[in-house]
């Protein structure tokens, strides 16, 4: 079954679409990756994504946005043969297990397709006790476990998580949000009027404030154990104690450092113990090298670029990965490992949206 799987991460850079070819039932899934694109979100739209993100907008614009999304979705994917697709639409709001909160309507996907699509997924995992992330572990057991190796897959997109894969056991996977990624250093960027930190040019450039990097790493968070996960409504510039000191490259510099002490902790603490082999990096975070250095100096085991370790492009992890979970879901089976969200059971996650008959 060709799959096309679309993810707009945290970032809110725009929306990466990995169409892969899916056989077989868990633990003997077999896959092709067929092909990758991204479509960075238009200015003037990624400003009020990041307005709803902040709670900025009212209920029409809101709605606008959710219908705007999907049009923009149906449209980075037009022309795509694919028989299913799958949409993690994009999270505007996370504050589980109350809440979390996707934009993106998925009726616009599938009149462009012509094929029904998953959509919705997080919700489904609430509903049954958990937090409603993070969802791509069973994902990463199915694509990516491999017998004898102890294999940590790290993402860095707007906020790192990461998975624990001990080999091919589902009941051995760990998975968790370990705090802040890219939004805090995009965030940093924008102040010198970027939208990120290319290449990790900014942060090179700067002075890591290392007290500053202690001072925020006190934040409960770090303490708590998984299961657990988090967003933006956390983690935002304004939110960190004393950062109006800060400036310029060195506000970059340091907001880096943090984002990588930040996630060497949580591995540290709570994978190293297990036995750790190696760590692959994926998402945008592996394309800063400042970032990935850190991550080189920090921990005790091999880190290595996605790309490097796979041969896909750094931001194919996520959207290959919710189109297998949309698979499954296809199929009728579970599609999340409820130990990694800390539901009560396993959940068939995503409601089913089907074209009309025409499409368009």
């Amino acid at each position: 079954m060709r799959v096309l799987g679309l993810m707009s991460g945290t970032s809110a850079d725009g929306v990466d679409l990995a169409l892969a070819a899916f056989a077989g039932r868990p633990l003997e899934v077999e896959w092709s990756f067929l092909d990758h694109r991204h479509h960075p979100y238009p200015s003037e739209l990624r400003k009020r994504v990041l307005e709803a993100m902040r709670g900025h907008l009212s209920v029409p614009e809101v709605a606008r946005l959710h219908h705007d999304l999907g049009r923009f979705f149906a449209e980075a994917a037009r022309g795509v043969d694919a028989e299913l697709a799958v949409l993690a639409g994009q999270t505007v709001w996370h504050e589980p297990p109350r809440t979390t909160f996707q934009l993106g309507e998925g009726a616009y996907l599938a009149e462009a397709l012509g094929a029904p699509v998953v959509a919705d997924l997080r919700p489904s995992d609430l509903a049954a006790g958990g937090e409603g992330a993070p969802l791509v572990p069973y994902a990463d057991l199915l694509l990516f476990g491999e017998e004898g190796v102890r294999r940590a897959i790290l993402n860095i997109g707007g906020i790192a998580n990461v998975t624990y894969l001990p080999g091919r056991d589902p009941a051995g996977v760990v998975a968790f949000d370990t705090g802040p990624g890219n939004a805090l250093i995009d965030e940093a960027a924008a102040r010198m009027g970027l939208t990120m930190d290319e290449d990790g040019r900014l942060a090179r450039r700067g002075r890591v404030l290392q007290s500053q990097v202690a001072y925020w790493l006190a934040h409960p968070y770090f303490d708590r154990p998984p299961p657990k996960s988090t967003g933006r409504e956390v983690w935002r510039l304004s939110a960190l104690p004393g950062v109006e000191a800060l400036s310029g490259a060195d506000l970059v510099a340091t907001v880096t450092r943090f984002v990588a002490e930040g996630i060497a902790r949580a591995l540290e603490r709570h994978l190293l113990p297990l036995g750790l082999d190696e760590v692959w990096v994926a998402g945008g975070g592996a394309k800063n090298p400042v970032l990935l250095g850190h991550l080189k100096e920090l921990l005790e085991v091999p880190v290595i670029a996605f790309p490097e370790a796979t041969g896909l492009d750094a931001s194919v992890r996520e959207p290959l990965a919710f189109a297998l979970l949309g698979y499954l879901r296809w199929l009728g089976l579970p599609n999340v490992l409820p130990q990694t969200t800390g539901a009560k059971r396993p959940a068939v996650m995503g409601k089913v949206l089907l074209p009309s008959e025409e499409g368009v």
